[in-house]
């Protein structure tokens, strides 16, 4: 059963070679995450992983840890995006849950997400919703 506090926590490095490969299976062509010399003149000072990219990592999180527990869905998400993630950033993946309202069949869960990089710098912040279904 699910927990208020209950914590999922992953840690990933991203190499370029997936900034570049996450980019290209979703046919994201911005020249910020393929083309360095493009990537280095602008404010970024480099190539950048795309913002789906670390937000789908971050979504599996979610999706892995709490489905232990049994079937879920998402049905809420807000994301707000901070920083950009650089090829050889080290992220840590965290969601926790805040709220649980208990449903006929299951519950709504409400979970605070976020990224932050090796820094400690935060990537990216998130509320999102899950509804929970009973056995």
């Amino acid at each position: 059963m699910i927990q208020i506090g209950e914590t999922a926590i992953r840690v990933k490095t991203i190499s370029a070679e997936d900034v570049s490969t996450f980019a290209n299976l979703v046919e994201d062509f911005n020249p910020l995450h393929h083309d360095a010399e493009y990537a280095a003149a602008t404010r970024f000072g480099g190539i950048i992983a795309s913002g789906p990219h670390y937000l789908s990592l971050l979504m599996g999180v979610l999706a892995s840890h709490y489905t232990a527990h049994g079937p879920q869905v998402g049905i809420d998400f807000q994301v707000r995006f901070a920083r950009p993630v650089r090829p050889g950033d080290t992220i840590e993946l965290k969601w926790v849950v805040t709220h649980i309202e208990p449903k006929s069949r299951g519950s709504i869960v409400t979970l605070d997400g976020s990224i932050t990089n090796q820094h400690g710098e935060t990537v990216l912040t998130s509320v999102g919703k899950i509804m929970t279904f009973n056995a």
